[in-house]
């Protein structure tokens, strides 16, 4: 069975970035005609531990690369991805994400930012051995302000 797996590097938890992760995994496992599954990690609650506890991080990491699919999700933050993101991403083992599809999702509140996706995050997951298909980039604009109201129709961009 696929399982898809999910890391937010928002440093805000139960984010815009969360949704729309989970919102891409859902149109993924609807793609891919499997259940909507896997664990799903939100560095926001990995950030107390990042420096000084990396048995937690390492535990997180191992978690999610029980996936066969991951989202790897993050907000833009200095025309790249976020320093948090960065920090548990350091901490992976060589080769953490060797023969996983990866499906990297930048969201930024515009579009000069569309190519820090794959400037930026692509080549870190390809680092880890990821193989990435598709990088995608959407424009916060295209968010509701209020996360309850998301849905997939939200990612029609995506799709």
């Amino acid at each position: 069975m696929t399982q898809i797996g999910v890391l937010v590097g928002n440093p805000r938890p139960a984010s815009r970035t969360l949704q729309a992760a989970l919102a891409l995994r859902e149109a993924l496992a609807s793609t891919f005609g499997v259940p909507v599954e896997g664990p799903v990690v939100e560095a926001a609650e990995l950030a107390p531990a990042v420096f000084t506890d990396p048995d937690t991080i390492k535990a997180a990491l191992e978690t999610l690369g029980q996936a066969d699919v991951l989202v790897v999700a993050t907000p833009t933050y200095k025309a790249a991805y976020t320093g948090l993101l960065k920090a548990v991403l350091d901490q992976a083992p060589s080769g953490w994400l060797r023969g996983k599809v990866v499906v990297p999702l930048q969201i930024a509140a515009s579009d000069k930012h569309a190519l820090a996706v794959e400037v930026h995050l692509r080549p870190v997951l390809a680092e880890l051995g990821a193989l990435v298909p598709q990088a995608l980039f959407l424009n916060e604009a295209a968010l509701p302000a209020d996360v309850t109201d998301f849905d997939l129709d939200t990612l029609k961009v995506l799709r």
